[in-house]
């Protein structure tokens, strides 16, 4: 069902009383909480004003709504007998001073409630007035941050100030929202040197409650003696954190408690060096399809070119779905490392040369400042270990910690798109055997307990370089046989010959001597 314009603007999605009665519980069972005041700045038709009076019994209730007949429905649904703890007045939560309202009312607080799902780039789209003043509240840098342009979701706003309240009055916060919106507040409060709130998050079932498909939960904030954790709590019925997530080591991790169990597995590894695959910008042109040994491009048009630069593609989808032995897709290749000149096409490949030029305006309209100064038909992403015949590969779109093999097809080497990680090898055993490492239990829990996997791109390079290797073999007891994998690599010279000496000294491991 499309939105209506009301609904868009005012990210108008009206709480279930059910599930307001059940938020209410939450707080009362789980933390323990019983305001004197209890401020709702934004309740629509008064579900949580309601839930609020029947299980806060000694509360008072003050609410906000800009929608004048929301006002008058709130008002009347609510029971003769608790109209003395309540107030319902119309207003614009952009233009209240809520400081004033505040300071008129005293004790202990509770913020509660479901602001708008929306964003301010939809409403921009709307020309709605439903915005708060621009100002670079995100730290934004460039012309956004002059402008106030970038996108951000409504409700992220509004629960920031929510912050700045408890800043200067005890009590908590319980509001409904996105499970990103709520992972961002937490980030805002870690960038602070001092704080005094503690974060729950409590996952809830969007599809059913609001008809929305999105992560979203109940966000509570409580004051305490604030570390910038955050416990996550698989339903509202659970009464104990599934996991919490937290800063270690200068990283923020999904499960501290697995993560810390696995701790000695950090490290930065200087051998096997994680990379994403090609990007080009292009791919109507760059990558190609194979019928009856013929290529077509993505314009739909036949296209003969020499081999030589054409190399099997897999995408972040075939690596996901364990799709390694068969290509869909074929990629031209231009350069061997960034930067490279692309003349040697025009002597190598010479019918390759003619596609690319005959599609050069489509190459030189790329968008991407990255382009600009470089060789025609530039890519990037693209380097010696770019053609090694043997990968281990994950997607970093997929939400799974599925490391797959991939061997050469067709006698050349597998490149990757840009949304795939990778390591890269000269040999199917040394591939096969950090295959199996990082395909091993204590790998796998180390790096669980860093991603998020609700995000966009949850796998990336930054994350599985966390990572040593060698330290996940020796907690195997593996570190001989790594040892005979990274010396080689350290120290075969052009003629293949083995230093071991300069494979001690750059590994920091010396092998027993034999007997």
């Amino acid at each position: 069902m499309a939105k209506t314009l009301d609904k868009w603007q005012f990210g108008d999605f009206q709480t279930p009383s059910d599930l307001a009665t059940r938020v209410v519980e939450v707080l009362k069972r789980n933390h323990h909480i019983a305001p004197d005041l209890i401020i709702e700045p934004t309740c629509g038709k008064g579900a949580f004003v309601r839930a609020a009076l029947s299980g806060f019994t000694d509360s008072k209730v003050v609410a906000y709504e800009v929608n004048p007949e929301y006002v008058s429905d709130a008002s009347a649904s609510i029971e003769p007998d608790q109209a003395e703890r309540v107030s319902i007045k119309q207003g614009d939560f952009f233009l209240l001073d809520w400081e004033e309202v505040l300071n008129q009312n005293k004790g202990s607080l509770l913020i509660l409630g479901n602001p708008p799902w929306v964003t301010s780039s939809e409403l921009g789209i709307l020309n709605s007035e439903n915005l708060p003043e621009k100002t670079n509240f995100q730290g934004r840098r460039g012309i956004e941050a002059i402008t106030g342009s970038g996108n951000f979701d409504i409700s992220e706003w509004m629960l920031l100030r929510h912050v700045d309240w408890l800043e200067k009055h005890d009590g908590a916060l319980a509001m409904l929202c996105k499970y990103s919106v709520a992972r961002k507040i937490m980030r805002k409060l870690r960038q602070k040197k001092e704080h005094r709130l503690f974060g729950h998050i409590y996952s809830i079932d969007a599809m059913k409650y609001f008809s929305a498909a999105v992560d979203a939960c109940l966000f509570v904030l409580t004051t305490d003696v604030g570390n910038a954790d955050c416990e996550v709590f698989d339903s509202l019925e659970a009464t104990q954190p599934a996991y919490i997530i937290g800063e270690r080591d200068g990283f923020v991790v999904r499960d501290i408690e697995t993560y810390e169990k696995y701790r000695s597995l950090r490290g930065q590894d200087s051998v096997y060096i994680w990379r994403s695959g090609l990007k080009h910008d292009c791919s109507k042109v760059m990558e190609l399809a194979k019928q009856n040994e013929a290529y077509e491009n993505g314009f739909k048009a036949k296209v003969d070119v020499e081999p030589t630069f054409v190399y099997p593609l897999l995408k972040s989808s075939d690596i996901g779905n364990s799709r390694t032995d068969i290509c869909r897709r074929w990629v031209v290749v231009t350069q061997r490392s960034v930067g490279e000149s692309t003349d040697r096409i025009k002597f190598e490949a010479p019918k390759t040369y003619e596609y690319l030029e005959n599609h050069a305006d489509v190459l030189n309209s790329r968008k991407s400042s990255i382009y600009r100064g470089k060789p025609k038909f530039s890519i990037f992403g693209v380097g010696e270990y770019t053609f090694l015949p043997w990968k281990v590969a994950i997607s970093g779109l997929y939400k799974k910690l599925d490391f797959c093999l991939v061997g050469p097809i067709d006698g050349k080497p597998v490149i990757f798109d840009d949304t795939v990680n990778f390591l890269s090898f000269k040999t199917e055993s040394e591939a096969k055997f950090v295959h199996s490492l990082l395909m091993s239990e204590p790998a796998r829990k180390f790096y669980d307990a860093s991603i998020f996997w609700e995000e966009k791109r949850p796998i990336t390079t930054e994350i599985l370089r966390r990572l040593s290797l060698k330290e996940v073999a020796r907690y195997l007891g593996l570190l001989d046989k790594y040892m005979e994998y990274v010396g080689y690599r350290e120290t075969t010279n052009a003629d293949g010959q083995l230093s071991l000496g300069i494979a001690e000294k750059a590994t920091g491991y010396k092998r027993a001597s034999s007997t």
